[in-house]
């Protein structure tokens, strides 16, 4: 599991997306949230601009990435 250090309060999903290199633009990001490729704490979430906050985890395409 990797880990993204967030600098503020909350990080929305589609930035965190980008952010930790796991899809290549924002509208890739919307596309893979949409279809619910995109696990937010173990569910599937279609929120695009869910705020992601510190000790959530975040899952896409077999890779899981928690908020520190």
């Amino acid at each position: 599991m990797n880990e993204f250090k967030l600098e503020g309060e909350f990080i929305p999903m589609i930035q965190l997306l980008k952010a930790c290199a796991l899809v290549g633009s924002g509208g890739e990001a919307q596309l893979v949230v949409e279809d619910g490729l995109v696990k937010y704490n173990g569910q599937t979430d279609y929120r695009k601009r869910l705020k992601v906050r510190r000790g959530d985890v975040i899952e896409f395409n077999g890779r899981q990435i928690r908020v520190v």
